[in-house]
């Protein structure tokens, strides 16, 4: 009977704090981004709505969230049509060494982004290529592509292929099983792996700031920002990301549930 009711109350409350220990910090970026600290805003000392009223009054700030976004749009695009067409080549087809494939997609999971990002700002200077923001483009692609490959990976593998052969005794041409069958199956996963891509690249600071010379993105911008106190501005920027990206997956999580109660209707 003890042990019952140890085990009743024990997950919730480690799973509380758990929960806790990690918005602490976000709940701090967003008090923080309230106060009147002038170009410190290390210490708090009133509150104003002048920050987020102009986010873009910090030198950089806007530009910098600028690049960030830019740059994350653009590797993910191409992360993940590249990594969707891996993913579906590695589970569909079998060929001479699969398993070799498969550790290399995984090395870069496992490699420290300081390796990462030295092995390619070594790459791009015996290139000869000027470092910027193509070249940061390219260390994101490199990263992205194997968590989009894993992702969309474990998508496939749970398709049901006889949908697809049911479709090809109708006479459905490659194609048409392609993007009437399999693609709409697996835009759950690819877009689970898009939203992980993007947000890898655009909070991404040692690859970057490896590859990047004297482009500057969001991180980086931060980084800088902290030798002298990290304008509140910054906050207010972080704080809108976060909540973004908490509205996306609210809605998200809302239409699957409406899709879920109107499937089971029917």
């Amino acid at each position: 009977m003890y042990k019952t009711k140890l085990g009743k109350w024990f997950i919730p409350v480690v799973g509380g704090l758990a929960f806790v220990y990690l918005l602490v910090p976000i709940a701090y970026i967003f008090v923080i981004s309230f106060n009147d600290g002038g170009k410190s805003n290390l210490q708090w000392k009133s509150f104003t709505w002048n920050n987020w009223a102009n986010p873009c009054g910090a030198p950089g700030a806007c530009e910098s969230l600028g690049s960030s976004l830019s740059v994350g749009a653009i590797a993910t695009l191409i992360a993940t049509v590249l990594g969707t067409a891996v993913a579906i080549g590695l589970v569909r087809y079998r060929f001479r060494f699969r398993a070799t494939a498969d550790l290399l997609i995984i090395l870069p999971l496992a490699t420290p982004e300081v390796v990462l990002g030295a092995s390619l700002l070594a790459q791009f200077l015996n290139l000869g290529w000027d470092l910027g923001y193509w070249t940061v483009i390219i260390a994101h692609v490199m990263f992205c592509m194997s968590f989009v490959i894993v992702t969309v990976r474990a998508r496939v593998s749970g398709l049901d292929g006889r949908l697809e052969e049911a479709a090809a005794d109708l006479y459905a041409g490659p194609m048409q099983r392609f993007w009437k069958i399999t693609f709409p199956m697996l835009l759950p996963g690819i877009v689970a792996a898009a939203l992980l891509s993007f947000a890898m690249s655009f909070d991404d600071f040692i690859i970057t700031n490896f590859n990047s010379g004297t482009f500057s993105t969001f991180p980086k911008f931060v980084y800088v920002s902290a030798a002298r106190g990290i304008p509140a501005q910054a906050n207010v920027i972080g704080s809108a990301m976060f909540i973004l990206a908490l509205l996306i997956v609210i809605i998200t999580q809302v239409f699957a549930y409406r899709r879920r109660k109107a499937l089971a209707a029917q």
